[in-house]
């Protein structure tokens, strides 16, 4: 019987891929993954440092696990606790000192590594078998990773880069992540043809700054993004590109071309800017102003009119004033987004922003918040509602809440709610939308009767 691994992913997209990947390096020694902690033989917290209260949450979490650990042991099994990511990164000592039954803290560079960590830890079975490995190994993680041992549904996530020179004040990344890595192209393709062989259709491509992207070519050189996304719109099954996370310095001219030449690259971006305001972003050491983040957004539609776009905000950055947010809000107004993610800023232990003066009031920030969040739902309402009336192509990926519905997803990443046989998964169907909520479409499959005009 094999031994039970529980892992509990926080945070982004990057972190449900390492997870999978933790799962797959495991699965050796005889892991299965399984959805309860309770009876687990290891238990893994794959930890997210960017959302507000991290720690808070990650020790909290702690809290719940220890009377199961001991239940274990009063049962003469064991159960192996590991805390991984972002937070292990940073905060790896105070994790094992106000958490001491913590078996093993990784970072997100040392998880090819697990496998080893596991043997210390069973080897030196007892209340204070300790490991702690947060280094950024010389060599890279992806080159010991053995090939993702289960299929990965529908749509699927590919790492294709990794970390950040960019040094945002309020970002913890450089710290946690480290310098920026691109993977070779080869083994980038090799992953995906495998998860395409496995099932997928989708393929989101991950990175902290994805479209700084220069991986080695097979035959020499670099490529970038753009010619990644181009090689890989190739693959025969593989019906659906997308990417994220980017930032507006590493968009280049062939980026914005290949959302107007290439099919499969789905017209949906995520481009943050985090702030409307050009002496905030010159605080928050963006190097890019909003008139510049606004011609990138024209490039982006002059080359695909019907893109869409997303972004991140963060409000109550240290000295924002209502001018600096009124920015912001500008901002969203001219872009008009698709949907958007917006934070009230939360000081990291280590940044540049967290020792900078002017900190504004948590009550004058969560209003900024509430604000904004009201323009992004208006907008992403709007955008949503534009759609009723529309066919478009629907990506079906499961079945839902209900018999005989199935969920999927539209170009512009939102789930479509709609009946259809369950033998369809996998495939793109028509679909004309005939209602539409915040997060959702409701439509119906087009078929061979009077519905067939666009």
């Amino acid at each position: 019987m094999g031994k039970k691994l529980y892992i509990k992913t926080y945070g982004c997209q990057m972190n449900i891929y390492d997870s999978s990947r933790m799962a797959d390096v495991l699965a050796p020694l005889g892991f299965e993954p399984t959805d309860r902690p309770d009876g687990a033989d290891m238990v893994i917290l794959n930890t997210c440092h960017i959302r507000e209260k991290a720690e808070d949450k990650l020790f909290s979490d702690l809290g719940r696990l220890k009377p199961l650990k001991s239940a274990r042991v009063d049962e003469g099994a064991d159960m192996i606790v590991a805390v991984a990511g972002c937070v292990a990164q940073a905060e790896g000592a105070e994790i094992i000192r106000r958490a001491p039954y913590v078996d093993i803290v990784l970072g997100p560079q040392t998880y090819h590594r697990l496998p080893e960590m596991v043997a210390r830890a069973a080897r030196a079975a007892g209340p204070n078998r300790h490991i702690l490995d947060t280094d950024f190994p010389a060599e890279a993680k992806f080159d010991f990773l053995p090939d993702a041992a289960a299929a990965p549904g529908v749509a699927a996530f590919l790492s294709v880069q990794e970390g950040c020179d960019k040094f945002c004040t309020f970002c913890v990344v450089p710290y946690t992540r480290g310098a920026e890595y691109s993977r070779p192209a080869a083994s980038v393709l090799a992953e995906a043809k495998r998860l395409v062989a496995a099932g997928a259709r989708e393929l989101t491509l991950l990175g902290q700054n994805v479209n700084a992207y220069h991986g080695a070519a097979p035959d020499g050189g670099n490529w970038g993004l753009a010619r990644l996304v181009q090689e890989l719109a190739d693959i025969p099954d593989l019906l659906r590109i997308r990417y994220t996370t980017s930032h507006p310095r590493d968009v280049d001219e062939a980026l914005i071309r290949a959302h107007g030449e290439i099919d499969k690259l789905m017209p949906y971006l995520h481009l943050p800017v985090q702030s409307g305001s050009d002496r905030i972003l010159a605080e928050m050491n963006r190097n890019h102003t909003a008139a510049d983040y606004l011609r990138l957004i024209e490039r982006f539609r002059s080359a695909r009119p019907d893109l869409a776009f997303s972004s991140d905000f963060i409000v109550g950055f240290p000295g924002e004033t209502d001018q600096d947010f009124q920015a912001t809000l500008d901002l969203v107004k001219t872009v008009g987004y698709g949907s958007a993610f917006s934070f009230r800023y939360s000081p990291r232990p280590g940044t540049p922003a967290a020792a900078m003066g002017q900190q504004v009031e948590e009550s004058v920030a969560h209003e900024r918040l509430l604000a904004l969040q009201d323009l992004i739902e208006t907008q992403q309402r709007r955008f949503n509602g534009e759609m009723i009336g529309r066919v478009l192509p629907v990506l079906l990926e499961k079945p839902g809440r209900h018999p005989g519905q199935l969920i999927g997803r539209s170009p512009y990443l939102q789930g479509v709610h709609l009946t259809a046989d369950p033998k369809l998964i996998g495939t793109i169907q028509p679909a004309r939308i005939l209602d539409a909520s915040l997060n959702s479409l409701a439509g119906r499959l087009i078929s061979d009767d009077q519905d067939v005009a666009a």
